[in-house]
């Protein structure tokens, strides 16, 4: 059975493919595609997969056991290919924050993810974002959830922080060396769930007329209305979302995603493949139409996968 992981990461319109695939689960599962999405990850699965206070040492095994169990059901009822998207195996959008660095747990936890399936994931999707631009989004998804506002110097070593993309899929691919890394950018696949199903699973994706864009960050009004007072300095981007970065520290944040958009166009030292779209529209002035709600909440849940800080 191939392994499929969708690992996000975080706002980059994981909870619009969710949601895809919740709503066609049945002819996905007539290909033999099994999902696995939060509510199968965040239900206890991997209870125990990282060390905790009061936790037994045969945690790992008995995640193993449980992940091989679910997977031969799985193969009995016809599938051929097992799909899991869940975000929060790579760490938290809290977690980056907070640090003030992307992802840095990122090794140590798929490394423990790829053990959980005997070694034998097969390929990853990461989707990643303008780092400017995610980082506005992680912080305002962040304040929004009630965490404080970074100060200004948080704002300046997140912006002059030299960890970017290439960082992150370096560490990705070294603790999961069986896999091949796949890497999509946000412009190319926001909004458009079914090529990304396409991409991940090689196989013809179900015909949808539905606009995804769901669990969006809070705009400036939002965050305003929300958090009062504490938010008075908040910098717009002329557009109604909360700019965070001055011109400067926003120009550090793209050199940087431009030196990983060179790198991996470059072949990624062998360790990824950057997907291509001719198609693509580009995000932010072509969503689809339809339904542009919230949606679930999924990063809600983050706690109940792993702690990741």
């Amino acid at each position: 059975m191939d392994i499929l992981l969708h690992v996000g990461a975080h706002r980059t319109g994981t909870t619009s493919f969710q949601r895809y695939l919740a709503d066609h689960a049945d002819p996905i599962a007539a290909q033999g595609t099994c999902v696995w999405g939060p509510r199968q990850t965040r239900g206890g699965l991997f209870a125990g997969l990282f060390p905790a206070s009061g936790m037994l040492a045969s945690g790992p095994n008995l995640v193993n056991g449980r992940v091989s169990l679910l997977m031969g059901k799985a193969r009995d009822l016809g599938a051929d290919q097992l799909l899991i998207s869940d975000e929060n195996m790579i760490g938290s959008a809290r977690h980056s924050v907070r640090s003030g660095r992307l992802f840095p747990a990122i090794g140590e936890r798929m490394a423990r993810f790829g053990a959980s399936f005997g070694g034998r994931v097969t390929q990853v999707v990461l989707t990643i974002r303008q780092t400017d631009h995610w980082w506005a989004s992680a912080l305002a998804y962040t304040v929004g959830r009630g965490h404080p506002v970074p100060d200004a110097d948080q704002i300046d070593r997140i912006a002059h922080d030299r960890r970017g993309w290439r960082d992150v899929i370096t560490d990705l691919a070294c603790a999961l060396p069986e896999a091949k890394i796949s890497i999509a950018r946000y412009d190319d696949y926001a909004g458009r769930p079914d090529a990304l199903f396409t991409q991940l699973t090689g196989r013809a994706a179900p015909a949808t007329t539905q606009g995804y864009w769901l669990n969006r960050r809070p705009d400036e009004a939002s965050l305003r209305a929300q958090m009062g007072p504490a938010v008075a300095g908040l910098r717009s981007d002329g557009l109604g979302n909360w700019h965070p970065f001055s011109d400067a520290q926003a120009a550090a944040l793209r050199e940087t995603y431009a030196d990983d958009l060179f790198w991996l166009t470059a072949g990624a030292d062998g360790l990824a493949t950057l997907t291509e779209t001719s198609t693509a529209p580009r995000a932010g002035t072509s969503w689809p139409d339809g339904d542009r709600r919230k949606g679930h909440h999924h990063d809600s849940g983050q706690r109940k996968l792993a702690q990741s800080g």
